[in-house]
């Protein structure tokens, strides 16, 4: 028997949160960590293309190798650090800002 749409379930429940979904699956600090990577990558990138900026000069500013860079603007890649994410920003005239929420 194959499952269709009305038969196959999801898990949560009708009206509960999206964070609150994640908390109970205990993803919530890691899918916040690799959203928050993949936007900051993004913007990153739409203001390298918006300057014209190529991946070999973005990766002269920065002092390091396209491979290294790769990984930078890599969304599915977590290993950046602060440093590197705020350097990258600064490479393209911009600034990296961190709050606690």
């Amino acid at each position: 028997m194959t499952e269709n749409a009305e038969t196959r379930r999801e898990p949560g429940r009708p009206g509960q949160l999206f964070e609150d979904f994640l908390e109970e699956q205990g993803t919530r600090e890691e899918t916040t960590e690799r959203a928050i990577k993949r936007v900051i990558a993004f913007q990153i990138a739409e203001a390298m293309k918006a300057q014209n900026i190529s991946k070999a000069e973005m990766a002269r500013r920065l002092e390091t190798s396209r491979s290294q860079l790769d990984r930078l603007l890599d969304p599915d890649d977590g290993n950046v650090t602060i440093a590197t994410l705020t350097r990258a920003a600064r490479a393209v005239g911009r600034s990296l800002k961190l709050e606690l929420g």
